[in-house]
């Protein structure tokens, strides 16, 4: 066949999957019915969905290409119910939002929150149906604002995320004209050595948000800001140098809060917050009760309590739900060596990377 052939062959298929798409909206309308008040949002469907497109596809589209589509499909889904509002950490154009745009779509609101506790407050008032926040990077590690948060805190974890963070030189100046820049210290702290390599005299100044730090570069003289693809295009700088993070494989740890955690899907992890006794052999007491239950731990962090001196509170993530009977039992054994206990969510565990 010819060029115009193959083209018009094209066109034939666009009009079908056209059809099919809406065809497959129109059920989803009738599920929005029956669902009635239930949850919109449901991430042990949504691995059920992503995992079978992945089984059924047979090339030669790559599954990233798939998975992003059926992503869409999914948020065009969320407004034919109910339009979900997402909070993230903003301003437009920060890590969290491009996390939040990949998960969640086009066809959902957004809200831009200054600060991670105004997410949680966001959620746990019912301002927002869901709220996106970084909780540990494979290169700076845990998150201190949003670890802190979850001590006094009522909302749930009901979903992970993981995405790739690529750092660029953002400036509408030369790179010799460059004489401050603006990012988070996180940023900083991972492109470290190519700063020290690339610049001996620009100051680095710490703001709030990468976002902010292009807004502000954007604004003045001689100025470049760390920050992402997406903030360069929403704030009018170039790319003046790309991928510059000292580490190339940087991947963040999103979490999506919510007043509910999701349902079993089989393969789930459980997120927990105790702190335990200010006495010896404390921590390792409730580290043994999951090693003699055999819940597998897949990361703990630490963080001293602002209530009493020298007591910590734990964050630990183990495999397995709430409501799987080998994880009741291991969390009621743990209890007994704690001074506080809290589940704070179980949701499908992941390990898909947004690109």
């Amino acid at each position: 066949m010819n060029l115009e052939d193959l083209r018009r062959q094209i066109d034939q298929i666009d009009s079908k999957l056209v059809e099919l798409l809406n065809q497959r909206a129109q059920v989803v309308i009738e599920i929005g019915k029956l669902k009635a008040d239930g949850p919109v949002y449901a991430p042990d469907r949504e691995k059920k969905v992503l995992e079978r497109i992945a089984e059924l596809n047979k090339g030669p589209l790559p599954d990233k290409t798939l998975n992003a589509v059926w992503r869409e499909l999914m948020s065009g889904s969320f407004f034919l119910e109910r339009p979900l509002r997402i909070s993230y950490l903003g301003p437009q154009g920060s890590f969290t939002h491009t996390a939040s745009v990949r998960k969640f779509g086009q066809s959902v609101e957004y809200e831009a929150v200054m600060d991670i506790r105004g997410i949680f407050d966001e959620v746990g008032k019912g301002h927002c149906d869901l709220g996106v926040v970084p909780i540990e990077n494979s290169s700076g590690g845990g998150v201190i604002e949003t670890l802190d948060t979850f001590v006094d805190t009522s909302v749930l974890i009901c979903a992970e995320v993981y995405m790739p963070i690529h750092h660029n030189l953002l400036a509408n100046c030369k790179l010799e004209e460059v004489e401050k820049i603006y990012s988070k210290p996180e940023v900083f702290a991972q492109c470290r050595h190519w700063l020290s390599m690339t610049f001996k005299e620009a100051n680095t100044i710490a703001v709030a948000s990468t976002a902010k730090a292009a807004q502000m570069a954007a604004e003045e003289k001689n100025a470049a800001a760390i920050g992402s693809d997406i903030a360069a295009e929403l704030y009018g700088l170039r790319m003046i140098c790309e991928n510059i993070e000292d580490i190339a494989n940087n991947i963040t740890r999103f979490l999506i809060i919510s007043k509910e955690d999701a349902r079993p899907s089989g393969d789930d992890k459980t997120s927990v917050l105790f702190s335990t006794a200010h006495k010896a052999g404390a921590l390792a007491d409730v580290l043994d009760v999951f090693k003699k239950k055999e819940v597998n731990l897949t990361n703990i962090e630490s963080r001293p309590s602002k209530k009493r001196q020298w007591e910590y509170y734990f964050f630990v993530d183990c495999q397995g739900h709430r409501k799987d009977e080998k994880i009741i039992d291991c969390l009621n054994e743990v209890r007994q060596h704690c001074l506080q206990l809290s589940v704070l969510g179980s949701y499908p565990r992941t390990d898909t990377l947004l690109e």
